[in-house]
């Protein structure tokens, strides 16, 4: 694991680095030792002591001491994961309110009004809206891969919207990276200027556009049956909320998503087991994760063997004392 992928900034991290291997260093010989300006020194060694990565020396008054990574790092790395969680259950809270929303949205909506039913429908309405787009579409695409001629459809109304200066943003499960014909269109997409990240589980899907209007499925397990048009603000704010607690916590498509260095855990194995572990079945599980039942079942074999468990119970309690869960 490199320091970076902790959040530290290259020169930081090259600094940290620095002062464990020269711990006499002061500034003028951690610069000409990373080659870096001073200034940046200095910079590198503010960041360091806001992450509490470096202290005051009381043996040396004016000088800084640096903190092992033992305890520095392991401490860092337990306030990142308490801010993950922070994070992760504001998205439930989220994710509850607004499908209890649309819900209610859905038993008073007219069939002629603002409920779209069927792809055609659909697909008439998103084109209408990626028309009158003016500064940003936000989108939530789950599922482990999408059709070619969705994509490609998209594709053209896309890049009619970049090329008017129309911010993109999607979010993918990270089981597209995968996918060829997923992958190439998101490529293409960072090509053009646009976004895309990838998370482990997605909320429903999901189109908001200019911040003033959406789309949400009428029903999560079938988007092809529809959707509803929304305005109300109070439904908007609630689903810009949850697009962008998933954003945060989502990985830029091209960078890796690290194990987690204390349990070996990728974020895929650690909400599989979370899944399972509320009784979900290995096909609700693996929706969820946008995995096939097949690889949910070649995911547990290989958690159960590294947990030396014979059993998917005995698995969820090893799993509970390590504190993977």
């Amino acid at each position: 694991m490199t320091l970076e992928a902790l959040g530290l900034s290259a020169a930081t991290a090259a600094i940290y680095q620095a002062m464990l291997d020269n711990p006499r260093f002061g500034v003028d010989e951690l610069a000409r030792h990373c080659r870096l300006a001073p200034l940046l020194v200095r910079e590198g060694l503010e960041e360091l002591g806001r992450l509490m990565l470096v202290r005051s020396s009381s043996e040396h008054p004016g000088q800084l001491r640096v903190v092992s990574p033992e305890v520095g790092l392991a401490k860092m790395l337990a306030r990142q994961e308490a801010e993950l969680a922070d994070r992760q259950a504001q998205l439930a809270v989220s994710r509850a309110a607004v499908t209890r929303l649309v819900a209610e949205r859905a038993e008073t909506v007219s069939p002629h009004g603002s409920t779209l039913l069927g792809m055609d429908a659909l697909q008439a309405r998103l084109e209408q809206m990626g028309h009158e787009a003016t500064t940003e579409v936000l989108g939530v695409h789950p599922g482990s891969s999408h059709r070619p001629e969705d994509l490609a459809a998209a594709r053209v109304a896309d890049s009619l919207a970049l090329a008017r200066g129309v911010v993109l943003k999607g979010l993918y499960q990270d089981t597209t990276r995968n996918c060829p014909h997923t992958t190439v269109f998101a490529q293409w997409l960072l090509s053009q200027g646009g976004e895309v990240r990838t998370a482990p589980v997605l909320p429903q899907r999901l189109v908001i556009v200019d911040r003033a209007q959406a789309l949400v499925p009428i029903d999560p397990a079938d988007s092809r049956k529809g959707a509803l048009h929304v305005t109300e603000p109070g439904i908007i704010a609630a689903l810009l909320d949850l697009f962008e607690q998933t954003w945060a916590t989502a990985v830029p498509l091209g960078a890796a998503r690290a194990e987690d260095p204390v349990t070996g855990l990728t974020d895929t194995e650690r909400h599989l087991l979370t899944l399972l572990g509320t009784g979900l079945t290995d096909e609700a599980a693996g929706q969820r994760l946008g995995l096939s039942p097949r690889t949910v079942r070649r995911q547990m074999a290989s958690l159960m063997e590294r947990l030396g468990a014979s059993s998917r119970f005995e698995a969820g309690l090893a799993a509970a004392r390590k504190g993977w869960l």
